[in-house]
């Protein structure tokens, strides 16, 4: 989708070739999902005849001041587009018209054609972006809603320290955030904190001054440089993760290292687990998590910590045969039971359930551990079967 530099490329491109021109004609979609809160027959008559006079953006939202308000404003959403008739504006996949489709396109939201016959379109294939007539942009959501312009309106490492101190989530997600930072999208968030070397999972007040500042300075950099190509992602370095973001997992891989895929803020994330590391307590808790799901496929984690699990597991093992009571004990346990009330024999069955589950899990155990013994195991099955057809055998006489 677009993001950042793709909407700066834009306006640049309307800044470069549309500013200083009269509106001539003017079409508008029919489609009230895109156009927010104005009939096209008046968004139409506010254009006619005026000049634009500049443009402007603030992170995703673009906007053209004209001689005299109301100005449009574009809310580019996941597949907005600026395409000028003979001039190369940034195509990105999403959004991209042919050039031998017919024009205006048939996705087009809002069409000019100006003086010097030069034509401007805004199109949207998905219909998630909206286009808004507007007396004063910045003054209403949601542009007014928005954090600082990370292009424009950069924090100082500082700055980026102090907000970020405050909030207990994951960087990804505060990236994402637009209250917060203006402008920076899942591509941006992935291609910065991987530059910056940050796990995007790692809790924004988490991050030392060091952090931040490599993040201050990876943020910067993508920016420039993405834009110093007019944002074609052709020509964007090679060792970026932005080429391989979309590959299948298990062939992804940036520089040699292979890229992982999560979910972070509902956003799918890509990230190279080599390079970004979570530290601190983050670091702890994964590293436990991991050991645990090892040891739950039965890999091998630690010889020490497998010998002592294993040392333990024989060691109750032990206590559990002590404990076990002799063939035929169950049986005299049985009849003793046969005087007691409805309600006791109940609760008596729902023991031997239990107990029945407890010598099923003991079982497995042993298949699994090293050096069991297969006559034992298949006497103790014997006499586990006994013991519940005895069981079985009281309960039909008591019900007769």
């Amino acid at each position: 989708m677009p993001e950042l530099p793709e909407v700066e490329a834009a306006r640049r491109a309307v800044e470069e070739h549309c500013v200083g021109k009269k509106i001539t004609k003017a079409l508008i979609a029919d489609d009230s999902k895109v156009i927010d809160g104005v009939s096209r027959a008046d968004f139409e008559a506010s254009l006619l005849g005026k000049t634009i006079v500049s443009a402007h953006r603030k992170g995703k939202n673009m906007w053209l001041c004209l001689d005299s308000p109301p100005f449009p404003s574009f809310q580019f959403g996941m597949a907005g587009a600026v395409y000028i008739k003979g001039v190369a504006v940034t195509k990105y996949k999403r959004s991209a018209v042919k050039d031998t489709d017919e024009w205006p396109s048939k996705y087009s939201k809002f069409f000019v054609e100006l003086d010097d016959g030069l034509e401007f379109s805004f199109t949207d294939k998905r219909r998630f972006a909206r286009v808004r007539l507007l007396k004063d942009p910045t003054s209403v959501p949601p542009i007014s809603e928005l954090g600082p312009d990370a292009l424009l309106e950069p924090m100082t490492v500082d700055e980026l320290f102090e907000c970020f101190s405050k909030k207990k989530i994951a960087i990804k997600t505060l990236l994402l955030d637009q209250s917060v930072i203006s402008g920076i999208g899942n591509w941006v968030a992935d291609e910065v904190l991987y530059q910056a070397r940050i796990h995007p999972e790692q809790g924004a007040a988490s991050l030392s001054k060091e952090n931040c500042a490599a993040l201050h300075k990876s943020i910067k950099e993508v920016l420039e440089k993405s834009l110093e190509v007019g944002a074609d992602s052709s020509q964007f370095p090679s060792d970026w993760i932005f080429h391989s973001r979309e590959k299948k997992p298990g062939k992804a891989f940036v520089d040699g290292k292979k890229i992982e895929f999560i979910t972070v803020g509902s956003r799918t994330s890509a990230f190279v687990p080599e390079l970004q590391k979570l530290s601190g307590p983050q670091a702890s808790k994964a590293a436990t998590k991991q050991a645990n799901q090892k040891k739950g496929r039965g890999d091998v984690v630690n010889d020490d910590v497998d010998e002592a699990a294993s040392d333990e597991e024989a060691n109750e093992n032990e206590k559990s045969k002590k404990g076990r009571k002799p063939k035929g004990q169950g049986k005299r346990a049985s009849a003793k039971r046969k005087s007691k009330e409805s309600d006791d024999e109940d609760k008596d069955s729902d023991d031997d359930a239990d107990d029945n589950d407890d010598h099923q899990d003991e079982d497995q155990k042993k298949k699994s551990r090293k050096g069991v013994n297969s006559k034992q195991s298949k006497a103790e099955k014997t006499s586990k079967a006994k013991v519940q057809t005895s069981q079985s055998g009281k309960k039909l006489k008591k019900g007769k």
